[in-house]
């Protein structure tokens, strides 16, 4: 048996007050380990499963859950005499090789792709692939869980949710320190493999070598494969078309062809129309133009060949960007008029003073997701009423907008167009191909336009807004598939608690617990989306809000640990009017302050509540006689704030914090009372 096992026999009998008064340093460095490895295996699968099964764009959480799952059961494991961590490795090559060998991608390429609706795809159908991810992920995930369970077991409460928090913390930001190198896939998994190694028992090491040496080989197939490079969203492939003519680069992301990189002249003259149809439109003024998603640069090449003067190139992906100044024979970022900015569409418009002749969305679709926790695609923000409106304040008296895309349903082309008719006041013109091409083109004065047939719409028109901003969910009726795999989701939690944990009914005392961990996940959605409005989509911006979100339940411990707290009463009622605070100051209120200001409101809305959150967890957590059960419950509470997030498709995000206040309402009614300090 492992030195670190602890059965629930002889934990049964152990309390708080059975603890070393000092921690145990070795205990101490092997839970800063686990937990360390345990959310940078959280975030590297989130992301790397996402690069490679293309279903799981449209799943947001679905990752995230598995890993919420898997984390609760380790820590039920860890009250057991039998361990899953031996088997984490194996199943972690194993899942990884299979995926490589049998990705789930876009079967169709070039102008024959479709967006937005049902997918062609080729390898394992949805039904046989997601499930067997998600099984996987959680009992990888449960490694080392449950390797942080024995360490709880062995610290008091709180001092090992606190080192809990700072290694969960390094991990956090090792993943982000290889977001920002551009690293590959290979280099997590060795960087993952050094605690792997570190935490193995010494008659097991050869043989986490030899499974560790086979994820890398894997590993290594994928990232030395011909025109594969990493960017902080996207496993990027690019393909030069030897067939064709020179300078022409078909560029891939995630699996899905993501544009062809021609030359301007083919794409005006032989290519497809919506290049040109804009300049068509429109006023033929361009002294200065606004490019958003202007990627490898072909549509700045356009630009400056239709007389543009001055261009601010936009793109969120800094290595699709660096793929155009390496690769694009027309050369447009050389160009002294053309800026680059890497920087999310939304944001640059919210804070720039400048003033354009034209503003052009060109092709700004991602199929990926800001994180693995929210339905916030890099994207999102861009159509919203007020997005549209933040580009008709930066035009010119004269200026016109335009964006074009794959859109293939008319209500969403009716969608856009009524947005656009909506911000300007008239109707826009609206061309589009039977290929499922589309252009809306907009002038500030409906006397500068050059249309042809008037548009109508064939459809309700109706518009989103920056508190629901769901371009691509219609509203009629919630996706059936997302509330069977909820359901799914739920039912396995609730077996896998009941299997690993015992009966239901012994659980009682940590009810309140799992209320929490609810309500917690969805405040944490909240904020991903509220920063992301405020901040731009970017990952730099979503990774300090969880870093923040670590930190500021890091400080709430800390507290606790360390100061005389009031009675928790008195922080339930502090946390219902902070969330009552965060709902009444609404996002968009903010969004004309100037950067700073608008960040220290931000974050007091936003991480106030989160405090006093964890301030009463803490006060839970510090006298549960249970400490792993009760951070299982917790953990396992969060499955279902994740299954409810998806609830903003019909109450838009600011509601959440109601159903927030609702959940911890529920927690304060269920804490036992006498176990804490209730008034």
């Amino acid at each position: 048996m492992d030195d670190n096992v602890l059965t629930a026999d002889n934990w049964s009998s152990r309390g708080d007050s059975d603890l070393p008064m000092a921690d145990d340093s070795a205990v101490v460095v092997r839970l800063l380990w686990a937990s360390g490895l345990m959310l940078f295996l959280e975030l590297a699968l989130i992301r790397w499963l996402g690069s490679n099964i293309v279903h799981l764009s449209y799943f947001s959480n679905f990752v995230l859950l598995g890993s919420f799952l898997g984390i609760g059961a380790g820590f039920l494991i860890s009250r057991k005499s039998w361990s899953v961590w031996p088997i984490c490795l194996p199943l972690l090559a194993v899942l990884v090789i299979g995926v490589i060998y049998f990705p789930v991608s876009i079967e169709r390429e070039g102008s024959d792709l479709i967006y937005f609706t049902n997918l062609q795809v080729e390898g394992p159908p949805a039904w046989l692939a997601l499930p067997v991810i998600f099984v996987l992920v959680a009992i990888i995930l449960a490694g080392p869980a449950e390797l942080v369970g024995r360490c709880f077991a062995q610290l008091r409460p709180l001092s090992a949710y606190r080192y809990d928090l700072i290694g969960s913390l390094a991990g956090i930001l090792a993943f982000t320190a290889l977001s920002f190198l551009h690293a590959p896939s290979l280099v997590w998994g060795v960087v993952a493999m050094m605690p792997i190694l570190v935490l193995a028992r010494p008659e097991r090491r050869l043989a986490s070598v030899g499974w560790g040496t086979a994820l890398l080989l894997g590993l290594a197939m994928e990232t030395l494969s011909p025109g594969i490079s990493w960017s902080p969203y996207y496993k990027i492939k690019t393909e030069t078309l030897e067939e064709a003519d020179a300078g022409f680069v078909l560029i891939s992301a995630n699996g899905i062809t993501h544009q062809l990189m021609a030359p301007a002249q083919y794409k005006l003259e032989q290519g497809e129309r919506i290049y040109e149809m804009p300049y068509l439109r429109l006023p033929s003024q361009l002294d200065d133009v606004l490019i958003v998603g202007a990627g490898s640069g072909s549509d700045v090449a356009i630009a400056l060949r239709k007389g543009a003067k001055r261009v601010d190139a936009i793109d969120i992906d800094p290595r699709i960007m660096e793929i155009g100044v390496e690769m694009n024979i027309d050369r447009p970022y050389d160009d002294p008029g053309v800026s680059r900015h890497v920087n999310d569409g939304r944001a640059f418009l919210q804070n720039t003073d400048k003033k354009y002749d034209l503003v052009l969305f060109a092709l700004p679709d991602s199929l990926t997701l800001v994180s693995g926790a929210s339905q916030i695609r890099l994207e999102t923000f861009l159509f919203t009423e007020e997005a549209m409106a933040s580009v008709r304040r930066v035009l010119k008296p004269d200026g016109a907008f335009a964006m074009y895309n794959y859109y293939r349903e008319p209500w969403l082309i009716d969608r856009l167009a009524g947005t656009a008719e909506k911000v300007f006041g008239h109707a826009p013109c609206v061309d589009t191909w039977a290929d499922a091409q589309a252009v809306v083109s907009v002038a500030m004065r409906q006397s500068s336009q050059n249309c042809g047939d008037p548009w109508i719409a064939t459809s309700d028109v109706t518009t989103v807004k920056d508190d629901a901003p769901f371009l691509y969910f219609r509203g009629n009726g919630f996706p059936a598939v997302y509330a069977i795999t909820i359901i799914a989701i739920l039912a396995a939690s609730l077996i896998t608690v009941r299997v690993l944990g015992g009966p239901l009914a012994s659980m009682r005392p940590y009810a309140d617990l799992f209320f929490m961990g609810a309500a917690f996940l969805l405040l944490e959605t909240k904020n991903i989306a509220t920063f992301a409005l405020l901040f731009g989509t970017t990952w730099f911006v979503n990774a300090l809000v969880f870093a923040g979100v670590l930190l500021v339940v890091l400080a709430a411990v800390e507290t606790e640990r360390r100061v005389k707290t009031p009675p928790l009463k008195v922080v339930f009622l502090a946390m219902a009017f902070s969330l009552a605070a965060a709902w009444v100051v609404k996002p968009e209120w903010l969004l004309p302050l100037d950067f700073w200001t608008r960040l220290v409101v931000a974050t007091m809305l936003a991480f106030l509540p989160i405090f006093l959150a964890n301030i009463a967890f803490a006060k839970r957590f510090r006298e549960s006689s249970d400490s792993q059960s009760a951070f299982a419950i917790n953990l396992l509470g969060t499955i279902v704030g994740g299954g409810l997030e998806y609830a903003a498709l019909l109450t838009g995000y600011n509601n959440l914090l109601v159903l927030t206040g609702l959940l911890y309402l529920v927690a304060f009614l269920l804490v036992p009372r006498g176990s804490v300090r209730i008034v």
